[in-house]
């Protein structure tokens, strides 16, 4: 026992030190968190937002959250800007709540997350070649459940519109990974219905999405739903794409239903997609 409560502190200590190390000399007014670098085996790079909780307990390990944000998030500055789930989970009231890690990684511009136009809706994932940044933020994942005090059991993943394809990607890539997905705004695969068997998810759409078909999310739906799958699912009938990408904020119960989700570690499989290092 005091093994382990030396364990977890040294791990406190070293997630620390390793953030203060690289704080921002000036942080970005309304932007919780640190901006970091990930850098991965062959030096490629790519930004990312990292948010602590503001006391680490020992003998405490704490869920982690990726939120990918859309389209308009790309690029480099590293504000964590298109992803709305980060403004919230990482907000002081959240957080009193449900203390969480919370991690943004962002897509270079003219990249995506999914090689696949999101006005096609859904798509074939054994088609869809995983995208370099797909695999870059997933590394980033690896990387810091090594060097975190994460909760193996409770690390989430969401997003919206572009986010939203990624959300069901990064299923889709590691099916028994995640303890709950919630994609907002985007499409999936809906032949892997039966992976997702037993993985909650809490998919959000809108009939009057006209830059992200509802179909998108219908067909994982539905497909869930043919196979006795417990799918939580929110369709509004008519708000647009912007509205119903609001959805964290908008959605009674969201918050609290994420955190309420549980993987046990023998269904977990990290499928580590190689050997990377992270700049905290």
């Amino acid at each position: 026992m005091k093994s382990l409560e030396i364990k977890w502190k040294l791990v406190i200590l070293t997630a620390v030190a390793l953030t203060a190390s690289n704080a921002v000399a000036e942080p970005i007014a309304g932007v919780a968190g640190e901006a970091k670098i990930f850098k991965n085996a062959s030096g490629e790079t790519m930004p990312y937002r990292l948010f602590l909780p503001s006391e680490l307990k020992a003998e405490q390990s704490y869920p982690l959250v990726l939120c990918f944000h859309g389209a308009k998030g790309r690029g480099t500055e590293n504000e964590a800007k298109g992803s709305l789930a980060y403004s919230v989970l990482t907000s002081p009231e959240m957080q009193r709540d449900h203390p969480a890690i919370i991690i943004a990684p962002q897509c270079p511009d003219g990249k995506r997350w999914v090689n696949h136009d999101w006005k096609d809706g859904a798509y074939d994932s054994k088609k869809v070649a995983v995208s370099d940044e797909m695999t870059m933020a997933l590394t980033l994942v690896d990387r810091l459940i090594e060097e975190l005090p994460v909760d193996p059991t409770r690390i989430y993943v969401t997003g919206r519109s572009m986010g939203g394809f990624a959300t069901w990607d990064a299923i889709a890539r590691r099916p028994d990974f995640f303890a709950a997905a919630v994609p907002i705004a985007g499409g999936g695969d809906p032949q892997c219905a039966e992976d997702w068997a037993n993985l909650p998810i809490w998919a959000i759409a809108s009939a009057g999405d006209g830059t992200c078909p509802v179909s998108g999310t219908r067909e994982v739906v539905e497909a869930l739903k043919k196979i006795g799958a417990e799918i939580k699912y929110t369709e509004d009938p008519e708000k647009g794409h912007g509205d119903i990408c609001q959805a964290w904020e908008d959605v009674a119960g969201l918050q609290d239903w994420l955190f309420e989700q549980r993987n046990e570690p023998a269904n977990q499989s990290s499928q580590s997609t190689g050997n990377a290092t992270a700049d905290f």
